[in-house]
């Protein structure tokens, strides 16, 4: 379904599936389409969210109003930049 909306594999595909695929010929689908700049801007994204979760209050989203989420999450922004 994603390749069918043209979305690209951000993830490399692990070395011991490469083989199986090419054994298996035209039955085994073609290799994904590997971008490894896509890699690069998610694996920032997802160490910033990393960051972000050592706040124990963004980590378990205790906050009951999610303006209240907003402010703890800009507040966080804001302190990992100012220590950067």
């Amino acid at each position: 379904m994603l390749r069918r909306r043209g979305v690209r594999a951000a993830i490399p595909q692990p070395s011991d599936q490469i083989c199986p695929r090419l054994r298996q010929g035209r039955a085994g689908d073609r290799p994904l389409a590997f971008d490894a700049e896509v890699r690069k801007q998610r694996n920032a994204v997802e160490r910033c969210t990393n960051r972000l979760k050592h706040w124990r209050g963004l980590a378990m989203r205790t906050d009951e109003l999610a303006i209240a989420h907003q402010a703890a999450l800009g507040l966080a922004a804001i302190l990992m930049w100012t220590r950067s």
